[in-house]
């Protein structure tokens, strides 16, 4: 019975021709019955009623089809007439009725709903996981019972290894099934059945174990497979598979379903925790196990697999190149896609190859030799963004007003071409491929998360070791580029402009994320953890915890405030740090710490616009990080909540506070810059990067108690927390600290176009400022000169500089700011530019003096 299985029997049923009891697991492809719960209607009848995409869609699973397509019926037919159906011999008439189906695809109606149509197919897809997780299981009694016996075809703990979980799957699914059966065949559109997806979802703890277990499963299958032609005869160990898939398809058909459910519906809240738990899962799991499955055949008829392939920057010849990469079980291949004619297929051209038997990865010794990377300035990075986000403002508007269509195209070009620069030239992490007979070659990654996936799958097939070095003739390079079109999984530049209107445009704002512990390390280590969110479609490193020394269970309990760009997802990376002395004088890109674990979540809108914090857990190579996170949107950032108290110095206007201490500048500003002077001058990223939140709050109620423990505390504490709390002051004001009143005119000098103008106009409203602000803002101007000063170290220029502190010291509040308030993605465009523009003229304008100031004569009126 097992050479036999379940699945084939399921076929034999399709039609009477072969003996099967009627049309009724035909009919189950688009309802879901089980085959002894016929419907009696014909093929061509469930077509007309819509049926028809759905069947062909559920066949088409079935078959070994390339997935690129397209196909046509003719391709499913001959597919099916070839013996290549779940690849058992040739079903006779059973395949006729089968074909036929497919041909009568393009008559297929649009009556049923697609919210019914998609749980339909899904639910004729759930009956043949069954089915197969069924078929696997088939053997595993007789095989326990001869495991007893003088001759086992398996050990007890073979048996165990292989069927890990299966009987824990089928019975999960099972009762799936037999719960959403009935709801989609007495349908209402009002029928309910997140709950289901939701309970499945959270049971997917049983498939992490299987997961964790595959691998050595896979492998003893094999070997049993080898040594035992009984065990070989019986098994359907290809199917050990599915669940792997299944999983993944799961995850599609809840996001399609989430689609074609109102929002209101009672359903949408609980399919989008389903869906924000899959994805999750589906991210954490091995990525040695790949739902592709991919290949091409060299003409030595040997089986190449498509493992991963995505868009890299190649430093080739000094500048920076795009090129898409292929890695094979075999051969890590670079291509670039050639430019195609009009109505010709696209096609690759490879740049070069390495056979994965001749790559190496040189180690920081030998990158030492290698060609230093030329990294682009900050400052025009940043200039570039802002470009872009006011392009994507000026889009808005004119979808909004209804512009004409050939505008639109013309500012979607235009954003492609900054955004294509912003993803050429912001990446400055190296990845070095060394061939062992004698070419180096170098890409630049703007993520460790990106660079460390790379190098584990490529060292994972090397482990296998299966293949050995070769050279490819001209033919077989030609073979093997003509099929990465076919089986490219990454189709589009990874640019926001690439987006589809309808996709999710992404989070605006703030997400404050709190790290707090992580437990799993095997031994004692210095561990530290960095976070990474994705921003104009490309992923950078945010923030970074300290490092807890000689811990097997660190507590950070650190809170960082991250800006989110459009961005989707959040990537937590665990590290080892490395104290080698020898390691640590590489240029400031190389990381040379050694990753622990790595992992990411999608940030969910709905899920994290919430005032409460939401808790999660990233599971990464058996350790676990625990964190917490929640959004705050940009236009509720960017409010000013006027100060109802009148003690303290956080929320109160400058002048009682300057007044109340008898001083020019505030006691907490002259106090925070004097220490960021005395030892964080030199810190890569002052002000840049976050400090954690937890102690710029405690620095916060200090200065606002105005303790005697100020300046020890002042001593003890991390600068980059010092440098928060200086920003935190000044973004606490009740009103900026260049004034509401002359924001509007601020905003007119910076565009003035003649120098004298603009120099005369940006001088008197100095001069308008009241003295305690004026005299302030001249303190912090010179303190930030000064930090630039030492930017060939700490990275700190003066651009980057008023790009942190501009929006601070300008941003008007909240009564002020409602006229400048629009979206999101706009705020960070038309005001923030001007505002950065104008803290930048005038650090980069010559010392300027109050004295001097005040004493000269105006050259206009002084009504602003």
């Amino acid at each position: 019975p097992w050479a036999y299985p379940p699945m084939a029997l399921w076929m034999q049923s399709l039609v009477p021709e072969c003996g099967g009891p009627g049309t009724g697991m035909l009919e189950s492809l688009v309802e879901g019955p089980r085959a002894s719960q016929p419907i009696h209607a014909s093929p061509i009848s469930l077509l007309q009623e819509g049926h028809g995409a759905s069947v062909l869609q559920q066949i088409w699973s079935l078959t070994e089809l390339p997935a690129a397509g397209p196909h046509t019926a003719q391709d499913l037919s001959q597919c099916l007439w070839s013996g290549t159906f779940l690849g058992k011999p040739q079903l006779g008439k059973g395949c006729q009725a089968l074909c036929c189906v497919a041909q009568g695809e393009r008559d297929a109606g649009k009556g049923l709903e697609m919210r019914k149509l998609v749980l339909s197919g899904f639910l004729a897809s759930e009956e043949i996981y069954i089915n197969q997780l069924e078929a696997l299981l088939l053997p595993m009694k007789p095989l326990k019972a001869t495991a007893t016996t003088s001759q086992p075809v398996l050990t007890l703990q073979q048996i165990e290894t292989i069927f890990y979980k299966i009987q824990d799957i089928y019975e999960i699914h099972k009762e799936f099934y037999d719960s959403l059966c009935p709801k989609v065949q007495q349908w209402d559109s009002n029928v309910t059945m997140g709950h289901l997806f939701q309970k499945l979802a959270s049971q997917l703890g049983v498939y992490k174990a299987f997961v964790d277990n595959y691998k050595i499963a896979l492998e003893t299958a094999e070997k049993c497979s080898q040594s035992n032609n009984q065990f070989q005869k019986i098994s359907e160990v290809t199917l050990l598979y599915k669940p792997i898939d299944r999983v993944t398809r799961s995850t599609l058909v809840l996001h399609d379903l989430l689609k074609h459910t109102p929002a209101d519906h009672p359903d949408y809240p609980l399919l989008q925790d389903a869906l924000r738990i899959s994805q999750n899962f589906l991210s954490s799991i091995n990525e040695d196990i790949d739902p592709r499955r991919t290949a091409v055949t060299t003409p030595k008829g040997e089986t190449r697999q498509l493992v991963k392939d995505g868009f890299l920057v190649e430093l080739s010849e000094g500048s920076r190149k795009l090129r898409h990469v292929f890695l094979f079980t075999d051969v890590l291949l670079c291509a670039k896609l050639k430019k195609a004619a009009v109505g010709k297929h696209q096609q690759y051209d490879c740049k070069w190859y390495v056979p994965l038997a001749d790559l190496v990865f040189p180690s920081p010794e030998e990158s030492e030799h290698c060609p230093q990377v030329h990294v682009i300035p900050d400052h025009e990075l940043e200039d570039m963004k802002m470009k872009i986000s006011a392009i994507k403002s000026e889009v808005q508007k004119e979808k909004a007003n209804k512009g004409q269509s050939r505008a639109i195209e013309r500012l979607k070009k235009k954003m492609f071409e900054n955004e294509f620069w912003l993803l050429l030239n912001s990446p400055a992490i190296p990845f070095r491929i060394h061939n062992r007979n004698g070419k180096s070659y170098l890409f630049l990654l703007s993520s460790d998360y990106e660079r460390s996936e790379w190098r584990e799958a490529i060292q994972r097939l090397q482990k296998k070791g299966k293949f050995g070095a070769f050279v490819l003739s001209s033919v077989e390079l030609q073979v093997l580029t003509g099929s990465c079109f076919k089986l490219r999984t990454v189709h589009n530049i990874p640019v926001t402009s690439n987006k589809d209107d309808d996709e999710s445009p992404g989070l605006y704002g703030f997400l404050h994320v709190i790290v707090h512990s992580a437990k799993g390390f095997k031994q004692s280590a210095n561990l530290y953890c960095t976070l990474e969110v994705d921003s104009f479609g490309y992923f950078v490193s945010k923030a970074k915890t300290r490092v807890f020394r000689d811990t097997t269970e660190p507590q950070w309990n650190e809170e960082f405030e991250i800006e989110l760009e459009g961005s989707q997802s959040l990537r937590i990376l665990c590290y080892e740090k490395c104290y080698d002395k020898t390691k640590l004088n590489k240029d400031n890109n190389e990381i040379v710490d050694k990753i622990m674990g790595k992992g990411q979540i999608q940030l969910d809108p709905q899920a994290v616009q919430t005032k409460n914090w939401h808790m999660d857990v990233i599971e990464m190579n058996g350790i676990k990080v625990e964190f917490s996170m929640k959004f705050t949107s940009r236009d509720m950032s960017l409010k000013r909540t006027p100060s109802k108290k009148q003690t303290g110095v956080f929320g109160v206007k400058i002048s009682v506070v300057t007044k109340r201490e008898r001083s020019k500048v505030p006691y907490i500003v002259r106090q925070c810059i004097e220490e960021v002077e005395k030892r964080g001058i030199d810190e890569v990223g002052i002000y840049r990067i976050s400090g954690v939140a937890t102690d710029i709050q405690a620095l916060k109620a200090v200065f606002d108690a105005n303790n005697k423990d100020i300046l020890v505390m002042l001593s003890d504490m991390d600068i980059n927390a010092i440098a928060g709390t200086l920003k935190l002051y000044f973004r606490e004001l009740p009103e900026p600290l260049l004034t509401d009143r002359l924001y509007p005119a601020f905003m007119e000098g910076i565009a003035l176009s003649d120098p004298a103008a603009k120099e005369n106009c940006m001088m008197h409203l100095l001069r308008s400022l009241p003295d305690p602000n004026l005299i302030t803002f001249l303190f912090l101007l010179e303190h930030l000169k000064r930090v630039a000063e030492k930017e060939p170290i700490n990275k700190m220029s003066l651009h980057n500089l008023a790009t942190v502190f501009g929006p601070t010291l300008l941003r008007p509040s909240e009564g002020e700011s409602k006229g400048h308030l629009t979206l999101a993605s706009d705020i960070w465009s038309h005001d923030v530019m001007a505002q950065v523009q104008v803290l930048l003229y005038y650090l980069q304008h010559p010392p300027i003096s109050f004295t001097e100031l005040k004493r000269n004569t105006l050259y206009f009126s002084t009504d602003v």
